[in-house]
């Protein structure tokens, strides 16, 4: 099996103004941004909504270190499913400390990824079709009555 080249992010993780629309809709709605993405993604739209819940939880509990738990999932498997560049050691740092440019840039790439062509490899299938096969014509004249020959006349 031959494995593909990791690729770069198509941009950034501060690159709001390449795609103002992402990050304006990012802004006033994050967690409607992020049920987006995470659908886009083939998971469970409400999975953003753990990242929403858990900090009230885990204060609840005494916690004090928070590691949104649908950020970096979402980001993690965005990222090998596209075989795009990076680690989890900067997945967990970037779902920590930018939620909200992390939801951002995988909303930009998943509709990069989307304008992209798929390209079909298409074989030419070689079709082979039979004829009957050819019938012999005989000259006018040359059989006669069934079981005889008849000479033609000149």
């Amino acid at each position: 099996m031959v494995s593909q080249p990791l690729v770069d992010w198509d941009s950034g993780l501060c690159d709001c103004f390449e795609e103002a629309s992402t990050c304006c809709y990012g802004f006033w709605c994050c967690p409607c941004l992020a049920c987006t993405v995470s659908g886009r993604l083939g998971e469970n739209r409400c999975l953003p909504l753990c990242d929403i819940c858990s900090p009230a939880i885990l204060a609840v509990c005494g916690h004090p270190l928070f590691i949104p738990p649908a950020g970096l999932s979402v980001r993690a498997a965005l990222r090998n499913r596209y075989g795009i560049k990076g680690s989890l050691c900067r997945d967990i740092a970037v779902a920590c400390f930018c939620g909200w440019c992390n939801w951002c840039q995988m909303h930009r790439e998943l509709k990069h990824r989307k304008k992209t062509p798929t390209v079909i490899n298409m074989q030419n299938q070689t079709i082979f079709t039979t004829q009957p096969p050819p019938v012999m014509m005989m000259p006018q004249g040359m059989m006669g009555q069934p079981g005889g020959f008849v000479t033609p006349q000149y």
